[in-house]
Protein backbone atom coordinates (compact mmCIF):
# COMPACT_ATOMS: atom_id res chain seq x y z
CA UNK A 1 0.00 0.00 0.00
CA UNK A 2 1.31 3.35 -1.11
CA UNK A 3 1.57 6.08 0.99
CA UNK A 4 1.87 9.91 -0.03
CA UNK A 5 2.80 12.90 3.10
CA UNK A 6 1.26 15.97 1.62
CA UNK A 7 2.18 19.48 2.82
CA UNK A 8 1.04 23.67 1.71
CA UNK A 9 3.55 24.67 -0.72
CA UNK A 10 4.99 28.66 -0.25
CA UNK A 11 3.23 29.13 -3.75
CA UNK A 12 -0.45 27.54 -3.15
CA UNK A 13 -2.69 30.03 -4.18
CA UNK A 14 -5.13 30.74 -1.74
CA UNK A 15 -8.41 33.21 -2.05
CA UNK A 16 -11.61 33.68 -0.63
CA UNK A 17 -14.24 31.08 -1.85
CA UNK A 18 -17.04 32.49 -4.31
CA UNK A 19 -20.30 31.28 -2.79
CA UNK A 20 -22.98 31.38 -5.93
CA UNK A 21 -26.33 29.55 -4.27
CA UNK A 22 -27.35 27.87 -0.98
CA UNK A 23 -29.67 24.94 -0.87
CA UNK A 24 -31.77 24.04 2.47
CA UNK A 25 -32.48 22.76 4.80
CA UNK A 26 -34.33 20.28 3.79
CA UNK A 27 -37.82 19.35 5.48
CA UNK A 28 -37.04 17.07 8.23
CA UNK A 29 -33.02 17.74 8.56
CA UNK A 30 -31.08 19.67 10.30
CA UNK A 31 -27.43 18.57 8.79
CA UNK A 32 -26.31 17.92 5.36
CA UNK A 33 -23.01 15.49 5.73
CA UNK A 34 -22.33 13.96 1.55
CA UNK A 35 -22.87 15.68 -1.38
CA UNK A 36 -23.07 13.82 -5.13
CA UNK A 37 -24.40 14.83 -8.64
CA UNK A 38 -25.80 12.27 -10.66
CA UNK A 39 -25.37 14.70 -13.97
CA UNK A 40 -28.61 16.25 -13.11
CA UNK A 41 -29.60 16.19 -9.61
CA UNK A 42 -27.75 17.33 -6.32
CA UNK A 43 -27.83 14.64 -3.68
CA UNK A 44 -27.68 14.95 -0.09
CA UNK A 45 -27.03 12.47 2.97
CA UNK A 46 -29.04 14.14 5.67
CA UNK A 47 -28.55 11.12 8.39
CA UNK A 48 -31.52 9.50 7.81
CA UNK A 49 -32.05 10.44 4.08
CA UNK A 50 -30.55 11.29 0.66
CA UNK A 51 -32.33 14.09 -0.57
CA UNK A 52 -32.04 14.43 -4.84
CA UNK A 53 -33.08 17.77 -5.32
CA UNK A 54 -32.43 20.24 -8.67
CA UNK A 55 -30.09 22.52 -8.54
CA UNK A 56 -31.48 24.99 -10.98
CA UNK A 57 -34.29 25.18 -8.64
CA UNK A 58 -33.72 24.13 -5.59
CA UNK A 59 -36.64 21.93 -5.66
CA UNK A 60 -36.50 18.23 -3.62
CA UNK A 61 -36.83 15.36 -6.48
CA UNK A 62 -36.70 12.36 -4.44
CA UNK A 63 -35.77 11.23 -0.98
CA UNK A 64 -34.59 7.41 -0.17
CA UNK A 65 -34.84 6.75 3.45
CA UNK A 66 -31.63 5.42 4.04
CA UNK A 67 -28.59 5.47 7.06
CA UNK A 68 -26.55 8.25 5.47
CA UNK A 69 -24.02 9.89 8.00
CA UNK A 70 -21.07 10.77 5.95
CA UNK A 71 -19.47 10.93 2.29
CA UNK A 72 -21.57 10.04 -0.28
CA UNK A 73 -20.89 8.98 -4.49
CA UNK A 74 -22.29 8.41 -7.35
CA UNK A 75 -20.76 6.04 -10.25
CA UNK A 76 -22.85 6.82 -13.15
CA UNK A 77 -25.26 3.62 -12.11
CA UNK A 78 -25.14 3.25 -8.31
CA UNK A 79 -24.90 5.99 -4.89
CA UNK A 80 -22.04 5.16 -2.92
CA UNK A 81 -22.62 5.86 0.63
CA UNK A 82 -21.07 5.64 3.92
CA UNK A 83 -23.26 4.56 7.10
CA UNK A 84 -21.26 3.91 10.09
CA UNK A 85 -18.48 1.59 9.74
CA UNK A 86 -19.63 0.50 5.92
CA UNK A 87 -20.34 1.92 2.70
CA UNK A 88 -23.54 1.15 1.16
CA UNK A 89 -23.55 0.83 -2.84
CA UNK A 90 -27.23 1.54 -3.60
CA UNK A 91 -29.37 1.14 -6.89
CA UNK A 92 -31.34 4.78 -6.80
CA UNK A 93 -34.33 3.29 -8.50
CA UNK A 94 -35.36 1.00 -6.28
CA UNK A 95 -33.23 2.08 -3.07
CA UNK A 96 -32.00 -1.14 -2.65
CA UNK A 97 -28.55 -1.81 -1.27
CA UNK A 98 -27.19 -4.37 -3.38
CA UNK A 99 -23.63 -4.49 -1.64
CA UNK A 100 -21.88 -3.17 1.10
CA UNK A 101 -17.64 -3.48 1.78
CA UNK A 102 -16.31 -2.10 5.23
CA UNK A 103 -15.20 1.35 5.35
CA UNK A 104 -11.27 1.90 6.06
CA UNK A 105 -11.60 3.81 8.89
CA UNK A 106 -13.97 1.79 10.93
CA UNK A 107 -16.71 4.27 11.53
CA UNK A 108 -14.20 7.19 11.41
CA UNK A 109 -14.70 7.99 7.92
CA UNK A 110 -15.76 11.40 6.08
CA UNK A 111 -15.91 12.08 2.89
CA UNK A 112 -16.52 9.84 -0.64
CA UNK A 113 -15.92 10.02 -4.36
CA UNK A 114 -15.94 8.05 -7.15
CA UNK A 115 -13.18 8.20 -9.84
CA UNK A 116 -10.35 6.31 -11.86
CA UNK A 117 -12.55 3.18 -10.96
CA UNK A 118 -12.21 3.77 -7.32
CA UNK A 119 -13.68 4.76 -4.52
CA UNK A 120 -11.83 7.89 -2.44
CA UNK A 121 -12.26 8.04 0.98
CA UNK A 122 -11.71 10.62 3.60
CA UNK A 123 -10.68 10.32 7.03
CA UNK A 124 -11.50 13.25 9.04
CA UNK A 125 -9.15 13.24 12.39
CA UNK A 126 -6.84 10.96 10.72
CA UNK A 127 -5.88 13.36 8.05
CA UNK A 128 -6.41 10.91 5.12
CA UNK A 129 -7.52 10.08 1.82
CA UNK A 130 -7.71 6.29 1.01
CA UNK A 131 -8.03 5.18 -2.63
CA UNK A 132 -9.29 1.53 -2.36
CA UNK A 133 -11.24 -1.10 -4.16
CA UNK A 134 -14.94 -0.72 -4.28
CA UNK A 135 -15.54 -4.16 -4.74
CA UNK A 136 -13.70 -5.49 -1.46
CA UNK A 137 -12.68 -2.19 0.48
CA UNK A 138 -8.79 -2.74 0.15
CA UNK A 139 -6.61 0.39 0.32
CA UNK A 140 -4.66 0.50 -2.78
CA UNK A 141 -3.22 4.09 -1.45
CA UNK A 142 -3.25 6.83 1.02
CA UNK A 143 -2.48 10.02 0.49
CA UNK A 144 -1.60 12.23 4.17
CA UNK A 145 -3.50 15.80 4.31
CA UNK A 146 -2.39 18.26 7.25
CA UNK A 147 -5.27 19.53 7.92
CA UNK A 148 -8.79 17.57 9.38
CA UNK A 149 -10.22 16.12 5.74
CA UNK A 150 -13.99 16.45 5.17
CA UNK A 151 -15.29 15.85 1.16
CA UNK A 152 -13.85 14.57 -1.46
CA UNK A 153 -14.11 14.79 -5.09
CA UNK A 154 -12.02 14.65 -8.33
CA UNK A 155 -12.96 16.92 -11.28
CA UNK A 156 -10.87 17.30 -14.79
CA UNK A 157 -7.92 15.69 -13.30
CA UNK A 158 -7.71 17.40 -10.46
CA UNK A 159 -8.37 16.03 -6.48
CA UNK A 160 -10.21 18.30 -4.17
CA UNK A 161 -11.02 17.71 -0.59
CA UNK A 162 -13.20 20.06 1.96
CA UNK A 163 -11.18 20.75 5.59
CA UNK A 164 -13.23 21.39 8.39
CA UNK A 165 -10.72 22.34 11.63
CA UNK A 166 -11.38 24.54 14.71
CA UNK A 167 -13.16 27.60 13.62
CA UNK A 168 -11.91 27.32 9.69
CA UNK A 169 -13.28 25.53 6.56
CA UNK A 170 -11.77 25.25 3.15
CA UNK A 171 -12.02 24.08 -0.36
CA UNK A 172 -8.54 23.27 -1.43
CA UNK A 173 -6.47 20.95 -4.43
CA UNK A 174 -4.09 18.61 -3.60
CA UNK A 175 -1.48 17.05 -6.05
CA UNK A 176 -2.77 13.43 -5.65
CA UNK A 177 0.80 11.73 -6.49
CA UNK A 178 2.81 14.27 -3.52
CA UNK A 179 -0.01 15.42 -1.44
CA UNK A 180 1.06 18.72 -1.36
CA UNK A 181 -1.43 21.80 -1.37
CA UNK A 182 -1.74 23.85 -4.51
CA UNK A 183 -4.69 25.88 -4.17
CA UNK A 184 -7.21 26.74 -1.45
CA UNK A 185 -10.62 28.24 -1.26
CA UNK A 186 -11.28 30.14 1.99
CA UNK A 187 -14.63 29.94 2.94
CA UNK A 188 -16.36 32.81 5.08
CA UNK A 189 -16.02 32.92 8.92
CA UNK A 190 -18.87 30.31 10.16
CA UNK A 191 -19.68 28.43 7.05
CA UNK A 192 -17.94 24.86 7.02
CA UNK A 193 -17.35 21.95 4.72
CA UNK A 194 -18.74 18.66 5.01
CA UNK A 195 -19.49 16.80 1.66
CA UNK A 196 -17.96 18.21 -1.83
CA UNK A 197 -18.89 17.51 -4.94
CA UNK A 198 -17.96 18.65 -8.58
CA UNK A 199 -20.37 19.46 -11.35
CA UNK A 200 -18.37 18.32 -13.72
CA UNK A 201 -17.69 22.09 -14.84
CA UNK A 202 -17.35 25.21 -12.74
CA UNK A 203 -18.98 24.60 -9.40
CA UNK A 204 -18.51 22.49 -6.57
CA UNK A 205 -21.61 21.40 -4.22
CA UNK A 206 -20.11 21.66 -0.59
CA UNK A 207 -22.18 20.36 2.25
CA UNK A 208 -22.87 22.44 5.43
CA UNK A 209 -22.74 20.47 8.14
CA UNK A 210 -24.99 21.69 11.24
CA UNK A 211 -26.23 24.41 8.83
CA UNK A 212 -28.35 21.84 7.54
CA UNK A 213 -27.70 23.56 4.10
CA UNK A 214 -25.46 22.60 0.64
CA UNK A 215 -23.84 25.38 -1.05
CA UNK A 216 -22.45 26.08 -4.84
CA UNK A 217 -18.94 27.69 -4.89
CA UNK A 218 -17.42 28.18 -7.88
CA UNK A 219 -14.34 26.65 -9.08
CA UNK A 220 -11.66 28.63 -10.22
CA UNK A 221 -11.19 28.98 -14.04
CA UNK A 222 -8.26 28.35 -15.53
CA UNK A 223 -6.53 29.88 -18.88
CA UNK A 224 -4.18 26.73 -19.17
CA UNK A 225 -4.44 23.63 -17.30
CA UNK A 226 -2.82 22.91 -14.35
CA UNK A 227 0.59 21.07 -14.44
CA UNK A 228 0.27 17.02 -13.49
Amino acid sequence: MAKTHGSDRPQATAHPAEIVREYGPFAGSDKVAGVTHDGTRVWAATGAALVAFDPATGETRRTLERACDAGTAFDGTYIYQIAEARIDKIDPATNQVVASIPAPGHGADSGLAWAEGSLWVGQYRDRKIHQIDPATGAIRRTIESNRFVTGVTWVDGELWHGTWEGDASDIRRIDPQTGDVLERLEMPGGVFVSGLESDGADLFYAGGGGSGKVRAVRRPRRTTPPAA
